[in-house]
């Protein structure tokens, strides 16, 4: 049996787990870290410890393998995780900008994202306000369970008074880019050097559909 269930404290680790394991385009990415927790640190915890009500993840028989991560406001999150998030892990992680950028290591590159976190476009947030990651193993994969999750979410940030969400993902990406576009999302954004850069995401939650 699958179930779809809020975050608990107990599951941090486990949110932690699943990042690294689908932590490059959606695969293993176990091999590219030192730091089994780095991915985690950037990509889901901060989410389970600032917005936890926003939290969701699947369990099977064998154990939480999938969650949704988000926020309803990212303005806000990004406040929170200036003041509450990032000092603790910049005393941890150093900037690596002292370092030529073609000598960093995976680990290097997300620590520099750690003191410098990236801003989504005023443009996006002002209309689409929520942000959202979602991972699932791949033992849970093609059965559905992430559409499942993704209404979930969805329907809990509306309630909570969000208008709309976004995302980014990467263009190397084709079955991320088609499972969002099944679930109601559509492009705002395109990248000019689709290798460089992310494509943009979002989904209106004030329509008829809603």
């Amino acid at each position: 049996m699958i179930e779809i269930r809020a975050f608990r404290s107990a599951d941090l680790d486990d949110l932690y787990r699943i990042c690294l394991a689908t932590g490059a385009g959606g695969e293993d990415a176990s091999a590219l870290y030192r730091d089994p927790r780095l991915v985690g640190h950037v990509y889901a915890a901060p989410y389970a410890v600032l917005s936890p009500r926003s939290v969701f993840v699947v369990e099977d028989a064998e154990g939480v393998g999938g969650y949704i991560v988000g926020a309803p406001d990212t303005r806000d999150f990004e406040t929170r995780l200036e003041a509450e998030w990032w000092p603790t892990l910049r005393t941890i992680y150093p900037d690596p900008s002292g370092t030529p950028r073609i000598d960093w290591s995976p680990d290097q590159f997300m620590s520099w994202w750690i003191h410098y976190p990236h801003r989504a476009p005023d443009g996006i947030v002002h209309s689409y306000p929520s942000h959202l990651h979602v991972n699932l193993l791949p033992r849970l994969r093609g059965r559905g369970v992430g559409r499942r999750l993704m209404e979930r979410w969805l329907a809990t940030i509306r309630d909570m008074g969000s208008r709309g969400a976004h995302l980014a993902v990467g263009a190397a990406n084709r079955r991320a880019i088609r499972f969002y576009r099944a679930c109601g999302f559509h492009e705002v954004k395109r990248p000019s050097r689709p290798d460089s850069a992310p494509f943009w995401f979002a989904i209106d939650l004030t329509s008829a559909g809603w």
